[in-house]
């Protein structure tokens, strides 16, 4: 197997013994409703993986709320779910890729490409009747070696020197009441960093709940980037830097490659009074 971007439910129900499977459900107004859901019912073989526990390092209050872990920290949980160099990881959450694409991305981060997001998630695998397991799973402990791509990632004092520079484009990933600033049911100030683009990360999604062509995908987030913008020179954050994994595998698989994440967010953007603002 050799995916690093989306797979099937045909495809890997066809290597269930191939891959590490992670299942990556959650909801962010019910913490533990993605282990109890996994308890009940998973793809055989999946392991577990918590967004909060596994993929997110320390609050501060001023840092976000869904920090990026510290690397040694992020290759020990690698390597307890039983994930090393050269082996394929396959990541699935509920339905929309929106958490899988969270661990997607930090694999990518830490040097692992072989890692792919299950097209329609644990939803559609259910939906064609594919094979179920209960419990806890978990694999033999593995050693994982990897270090940052310094380039993938940028802070919130990069984004700031960016802003509004005709040649960068920050993306947006939330929904367009919260860009605009009509809605904030999470951060305390509504609004988003002046001169972002919105491209909400559903519209990634075709109307079965799976990825839109690479065509298709090339024509909307093409919309919304522009003509002058090269690849590397974008930026995607949302509420939390999140979702915004879900552009950045969105970008991946039309075949835009090189942009980076905010993974501070808007939660780290507005916790700070003196940065900017727009609405709108």
């Amino acid at each position: 197997m050799a995916f690093s971007t989306l797979i099937s439910t045909a495809v890997l129900a066809s290597h269930l013994d191939d891959p590490v499977i992670v299942d990556c459900r959650f909801k962010l107004g019910d913490e533990k409703w993605g282990e109890r859901e996994y308890t009940t019912l998973h793809i055989p073989g999946a392991v577990y993986g918590h967004l909060d526990r596994d993929f997110s390092g320390p609050k501060t209050g001023t840092n976000g709320r869904h920090p990026l872990p510290e690397p040694q920290a992020l290759a020990a949980t690698f390597g307890r779910l039983g994930i090393a160099s050269g082996v394929q990881v396959v990541a699935y959450d509920q339905d929309n890729g929106m958490y899988a694409s969270r661990l997607w991305w930090l694999l990518r981060w830490l040097g692992h490409d072989s890692v792919a997001v299950l097209d329609g998630g644990f939803t559609k695998w259910r939906a064609e009747g594919r094979p179920t397991a209960s419990g806890e799973e978990h694999n033999a402990p593995r050693e994982f070696r990897g270090s940052p791509r310094a380039d993938m990632a940028i802070d919130a004092n990069a984004v700031a020197s960016l802003a509004g520079k005709a040649d960068w484009r920050l993306v947006d990933a939330r929904a367009p009441e919260r860009y605009r600033g009509e809605s904030e049911p999470i951060d305390r100030t509504p609004g988003h960093i002046p001169g972002a683009a919105n491209h909400f990360f559903q519209r990634n999604l075709a109307e079965d709940g799976t990825f839109r062509t690479p065509e298709e995908l090339r024509a909307t987030l093409g919309g919304t980037i522009g003509p002058h913008v090269a690849p590397d020179h974008i930026v995607c954050y949302c509420g939390s830097g999140v979702t915004a994994c879900h552009n950045l595998l969105a970008f991946e698989h039309a075949g835009i490659k090189g942009a980076k994440l905010y993974p501070g967010s808007w939660s780290e953007w507005s916790s700070d009074p003196s940065r900017p603002v727009e609405k709108g």
